[in-house]
C-alpha cells in the first residue's frame, strides 16, 4: 500500500511537503501515549536477540532513525513507537536558523535516493532543550546531533559547537558532532585533524555531565583521511563513529542526468551509499580493532544490507532514505529480518555478530 502511494500519490507533492505531512500524521497518531504504547508493543523490537550494549547504553534493538527526520525534536517518542531502536534528532546549532532556500529536498525515484540541501534548519538548541527535557516516562534513547551555525564565522567555529553541547548535556543520551554535511559552507573542513581535535575536546569540556560523544563524517573523504581520524578518535577516547554522511558525488547513478542536474547541488544519500558506507565501515573497524562504537548509516534498505554492515563491524545502524522509501512499518521489517538472519546464522545475540566479517587493513587497500 505504501509503495503505491508513493508511486502514485507523493510523488506528485515536493518532498519537504510531504515530509511535513508524513510526520505530521505520526505525531497525531502516536502523540497520545496511549496509542504509542499500543504501536510499541506492536512493532518495537522484542526479539532478545536484537539487544545491543553501546556507548554505555541497552538498545532494544541496532536500528536507529538518523539525524535529518525529526530536526527540532518535535516527536522522537511517536517515531520510536514505529520500531526504531532509538532516535537521533538535529542537526541542532547554536542559534535559530532557517536553512537553505526552498526547494532544497529532491527525490531520485530510479535510485530509491534523495538530494537534500537543507541548510540545518532549526528553531536552536535551546527550544529543542527544552522539548526533549520536557519528555517524561518515555525510556526510548534519544541521541542529540549538533552542527554549525551558519552564521557564524571560522574563527568562533569551537566555541558555537560548545554552547550547544553545554545546552544538551545531560540531556541527549548521547552526542554527536556533525562536521560532514555538504550544505554549510566550510563544515567540511573542521574534519582536518588539527580542526577536528580542538572541536573534540572543547565540546568534551563543555559537556557537564559528560554523555557519550561521537562524530559523524563523511563517505567522500579519501581511505587516508579516515584512517587518521580514526587514529585521532582512538587517542582522545572518542566513545564512536557514524559512517557515512551524505555525499556530493553523482557517480553511477541510474537517474536521467537531466533529473540528476535538475536536484542541484546537495548530499546524496540512499543505496548509491551502500558500497562506500560499507567500506568506511570495514576501514574504520580494521583500524579501531573493534574498539570504538561505529554506527553504519547510508544506502541501509533491507535487512542484508543491515547485517553486512553488522557484520563488517558495525553495533548500531541508522536509517533515513530507507524509512522515506521503505515506509512506517520499515523499521519493524527490518528489524524483524535482522533478527531471523541472527538465528539462521547461530548468534545468541546480534552483537556477537559484529566483525564476523572482518577484512585485514592490507586487504582493503587491494
Amino acid at each position: 500500500m505504501y509503495d503505491f502511494l508513493m508511486r502514485v500519490v507523493f510523488r506528485w507533492i515536493p518532498p519537504e511537503t510531504a515530509h511535513k505531512i508524513g510526520f505530521g500524521t505520526i505525531r497525531v497518531a502516536a502523540g497520545a501515549p496511549v496509542v504509542r504504547s499500543l504501536l510499541g508493543r506492536a512493532l518495537g523490537p522484542k526479539d532478545p536477540v536484537l539487544r545491543v550494549r553501546a556507548l554505555g547504553l541497552e538498545f532494544p534493538g541496532p536500528l536507529g532513525l538518523a539525524a535529518g527526520f525529526d530536526k527540532d525534536a518535535r516527536a522522537p517518542d511517536a517515531l520510536g513507537a514505529l520500531g526504531f531502536g532509538f532516535v537521533e534528532v538535529g542537526t541542532l546549532t547554536a542559534k535559530a536558523q532557517p536553512g537553505n532556500p526552498k526547494p532544497r529536498l529532491f527525490r531520485l525515484p530510479a535510485d530509491r535516493a534523495l538530494v537534500n540541501r537543507m541548510g540545518f534548519n532549526n528553531s536552536g538548541v535551546s527550544a529543542a532543550a527544552r522539548r526533549l527535557a520536557a519528555r517524561r516516562g518515555n525510556d526510548l534513547i534519544v541521541g542529540v546531533n549538533i552542527g554549525k551555525t551558519k552564521a557564524t564565522g571560522q574563527a568562533d567555529v569551537v566555541a558555537d559547537y560548545a554552547a550547544s553541547a553545554h545546552g544538551l548535556a545531560g540531556i541527549a543520551d548521547y552526542l554527536v558532532i556533525n562536521v560532514s554535511s555538504p550544505n554549510t559552507p566550510g563544515l567540511r573542513d573542521l574534519q582536518a585533524l588539527p580542526a577536528l581535535r580542538s572541536l573534540i575536546e572543547a565540546v568534551r569540556e563543555a559537556m557537564n555531565p559528560a554523555v557519550p560523544l561521537l562524530v559523524k563524517i563523511a563517505p567522500d573523504q579519501a581511505n587516508e583521511d579516515i584512517d587518521a581520524i580514526a587514529d585521532l578518535a582512538m587517542e582522545l577516547g572518542l566513545d564512536g563513529i557514524i559512517a557515512a554522511n551524505t555525499s556530493v558525488s553523482r557517480a553511477d547513478l541510474a537517474s536521467d542526468p537531466a533529473v540528476v542536474s535538475a536536484a542541484g547541488a546537495g548530499g546524496l544519500s540512499g543505496p548509491p551509499l551502500r558500497k562506500r558506507g560499507l567500506e568506511v565501515i570495514q576501514r574504520l573497524y580494521a583500524r579501531t580493532g573493534g574498539k570504538l562504537t561505529l554506527v553504519a548509516t547510508g544506502g541501509i534498505e533491507s535487512a542484508d544490507d543491515a547485517w553486512e554492515r553488522i557484520t563488517a563491524g558495525a553495533t548500531l545502524l541508522e536509517g533515513y532514505t530507507g524509512f522515506i522509501y521503505g515506509g512506517p512499518l520499515w523499521p519493524y521489517r527490518l528489524h524483524k529480518g535482522l533478527a531471523s538472519r541472527a538465528h539462521c546464522e547461530g548468534f545468541g545475540s546480534i552483537q556477537d555478530a559484529v566483525g564476523t566479517g572482518h577484512r585485514s587493513p592490507e586487504s582493503l587497500d587491494t
